[in-house]
């Protein structure tokens, strides 16, 4: 209910309708991709809470309650809901004393998530001066600078903020794991001596700069290549593949079919909507992976053209899949079934362009980027793929629909080289 009074901040993520780990990820690489199109650098701290959930303090969030316009009865229906509870340890048969739980919101129920979301939802007012995005506590404080002593200048004002927030909250930081990451184009920053955060912590500490870092189940790299993530995920994947041909004589041709859809292919699904604009040196890993999944499913020798694989198994490349998966959110923005930070990447084109371009269908607009990194973005990309579909693939009554008559319009006759 807390989320229809917008009271929940836009900056979170985590555990609402139309939201995802996926819309977080587009949002703050779209930022940063943004910020290297106008030249400039972007610094990032990635926070980690230490026991987030274990360590909400029952009376700060009661007054967070109670500030969120919840009436006194069911204040004291939510204060009788945390408060009282106990736990204990059993192991076969032998039990522990009961402690009580002073601290910490139900985990497991249905109302812990929605109480955490509750407690944090404070934080970003914090960092004036900055962007914050969150998925449940996974938090990310980031900003765009022309250059790297502004831009230490800043994300230290705001650190030290969050930190003053942690202690009036009664929260811990893991100072140890909670790192600064520095964004930019190659060139931007083969120009700086150090290509080094200094972001100093309360304690006189210093938070480590990475190069490399997984958010939210992707690996980020300076220049947003996601050539880490891809190769990670190849090295995470051909092992299972080796694996399952080892134990090939045990499955028969629909279970390996089924095994690939339903155990392989959600981790290269996974975020492609993200990284799809990756160079194709990158993509090209995947694609041969790919590849390598359908002769498992079909069994067939390595000479099989991979277009001839697809036609039998009745799958997709993997770059109509991406495709599908970028216009699905399309479709879903258009709809009022995506976040308000993303609807607002694509808004509709100017009146004339309807005129010009099409009469039955929403064109959105594209923005004007010249770097190339901005082209990989998903405010620009998706757009782009979506005025380019036939009107009648945009005009879908639904997602279902739209989903249909792309597999139909993708699933052409192949024109590429032979690629193994």
């Amino acid at each position: 209910m807390l989320s229809y009074w917008n009271y929940l901040t836009p900056d979170q993520s985590g555990f609402r309708p139309n939201h995802s780990t996926t819309t977080a990820l587009l949002k703050v690489c779209n930022d940063i991709q943004a910020g290297m199109e106008q030249g400039n650098l972007t610094g990032a701290i990635f926070l980690d809470f230490a026991k987030a959930f274990d360590m909400v303090d029952h009376g700060i969030l009661l007054e967070k309650l109670k500030n969120s316009g919840i009436g006194d009865r069911t204040l004291t229906w939510f204060q009788s809901y945390v408060s009282d509870r106990s736990q204990y340890v059993s192991i076969s048969g032998s039990s522990s004393l009961p402690l009580p739980v002073t601290c910490g919101v139900p985990q497991g129920s249905i109302l812990g998530p929605l109480l955490f979301t509750i407690f944090i939802n404070d934080l970003p007012n914090v960092c004036k001066a900055s962007t914050v995005h969150m998925y449940a506590d996974d938090t990310v404080i980031y900003t765009s600078k022309p250059n790297l002593p502004q831009l230490e200048a800043v994300l230290q004002e705001q650190f030290t903020e969050v930190e003053k927030w942690i202690k009036n909250n009664k929260l811990f930081l893991n100072t140890d794991k909670t790192v600064t990451m520095l964004f930019g184009t190659a060139p931007k920053l083969h120009k700086l001596q150090n290509p080094h955060l200094c972001v100093g912590t309360k304690s006189n500490g210093t938070l480590t700069t990475v190069t490399s870092l997984k958010y939210l189940g992707m690996w980020l790299d300076p220049n947003l290549s996601f050539g880490p993530h891809i190769e990670k995920l190849s090295t995470k994947l051909y092992p299972k593949l080796g694996a399952l041909y080892r134990n090939k004589s045990c499955l028969s041709p629909a279970v390996r079919k089924q095994i690939v859809q339903q155990m392989l292919m959600p981790a290269i699904d996974y975020g492609d909507v993200v990284y799809a604009a990756a160079p194709q040196t990158h993509l090209h890993k995947l694609t041969t992976l790919y590849n390598s999944f359908c002769r498992f499913a079909l069994q067939c020798n390595y000479m099989t053209h991979h277009c001839d694989m697809l036609k039998e198994l009745n799958w997709p490349s993997l770059e109509s899949r991406r495709t599908l998966h970028l216009s699905s959110l399309v479709f879903k923005s258009i709809s009022g079934k995506l976040p308000p930070y993303l609807n607002r990447l694509l808004p509709p084109a100017a009146p004339s362009s309807y005129i010009l371009r099409s009469r039955t269908s929403t064109l959105l607009a594209i923005p004007q980027y010249k770097k190339t990194v901005a082209r990989s973005s998903f405010s620009y990309r998706a757009p782009q793929l979506w005025n380019n579909l036939p009107d009648i693939i945009k005009s879908s009554p639904s997602l279902k629909s739209l989903k249909s008559y792309l597999l139909t319009y993708l699933n052409t006759e192949c024109t590429c080289k032979h690629v193994t």
